[in-house]
């Protein structure tokens, strides 16, 4: 700015302090001390954002993403479906928190307990494995523990992978769901 007068260097200046204030403010990183919200619980009312479906319809793990503009979380019956939502240019990428639910805590009906919800950012996923998910397709098993995580995979077949190895065509592939055993 030494090529501008005295005159012109204030104003410069206060404007870039205050394009990168706003910048902050309007979809900046938030401030690595602030901890994320925590996961809501999830009730009679939790629907599917992308099924329309009640949650509690459906066996196996659920995932939820809290945004930052909406009080409200985005819920979902499938691990895949939470993946694609990161994915899909379409939707918002203002997003605070995601968590799923820890299948190394899951009860013998397939589905974990209320309280079961860890960092998905956190968790060790069992892919290409033959569990079925919550809408009859197969699906990623998210753990909390690497131990859990193998000793699925070891009864089930499939591979681990974290969050950042998800394979998009993993997630957005389409899988016919099964036939109801009879």
């Amino acid at each position: 700015m030494n090529g501008f007068p005295l005159t012109l260097r204030v104003p410069l200046a206060c404007l870039a302090l205050g394009l990168s204030l706003a910048l902050t403010g309007c979809g900046g990183k938030s401030d690595a001390s602030t901890p994320p919200p925590t996961p809501a619980a999830m009730t009679d009312q939790s629907i599917g954002h992308y099924c329309g479906m009640n949650l509690n319809e459906h066996v196996g793990p659920k995932g939820q993403i809290l945004l930052r503009d909406d009080p409200r979380p985005v819920w979902f019956s499938t691990i895949r479906e939470v993946f694609a939502y990161t994915l899909l240019p379409e939707e918002p990428k203002a997003i605070l928190a995601i968590y799923v639910q820890d299948m190394g805590r899951a009860g013998p009906d397939g589905n974990p307990p209320a309280d079961a919800w860890i960092d998905a950012h956190q968790a060790h996923y069992v892919i290409h494995g033959d569990a079925i998910g919550g809408m009859g397709a197969p699906d990623a098993l998210p753990f909390a523990r690497m131990d859990d995580a193998r000793r699925f995979a070891a009864q089930h077949g499939g591979q681990i992978v974290d969050f950042q190895g998800m394979p998009e065509d993993y997630v957005l592939r389409y899988v016919e769901p099964s036939s109801p055993r009879g």
